[in-house]
């Protein structure tokens, strides 16, 4: 069941939701890896380019409604683990993590190491994968384990 989108008064609401659930504290996964949110991703996220020229300068709705799917993303156990796709070494990283559980809408996750040696993450972005939500279903599932051996 897709969950409600969120619906408040302007794009100040939007980025003080986002600040307070995400910011704040970092956010637990469904396999225990906490995840951290930076303030600054909130223009990435809820913005989008009004000339496809990859400058975000038009605040979208349609993005800012989904927000709160990001933690029902990430903490759900029944959501799909992709690895995400490294366009500058044109290959899959194991180190990158999407999530996908409804609609077209992706979560991306880069992972690293803390210093105890567990897993980390570093929220990069979420979309309506509407365009190429079909190649990320055909990328390689995301696994722990791998993750881990790859990053040591």
């Amino acid at each position: 069941m897709v969950p409600d989108l969120l619906s408040l008064a302007s794009q100040d609401e939007y980025q003080v939701y986002f600040e307070e659930q995400y910011c704040k504290k970092p956010l637990i996964t469904c396999d225990g890896i906490p995840v951290y949110f930076a303030k600054r991703k909130f223009k990435h996220v809820c913005f989008e380019s009004s000339n496809r020229d990859g400058k975000k300068d038009v605040f979208s709705t349609v993005r800012a409604e989904r927000l709160s799917w990001v933690a029902i993303t990430l903490k759900s156990e029944s959501a799909k683990l992709y690895q995400g796709w490294n366009k500058y070494k044109r290959c899959y990283e194991p180190a990158s993590r999407v999530a996908f559980e409804f609609e077209e809408f992706v979560v991306v996750v880069r992972m690293s190491l803390s210093s105890n040696g567990t897993l980390k993450g570093e929220f990069i972005t979420c979309y309506q994968a509407d365009n190429s939500i079909g190649k990320i279903k055909k990328s390689p599932m995301w696994e722990k384990s791998m993750c881990i051996e790859k990053l040591k």
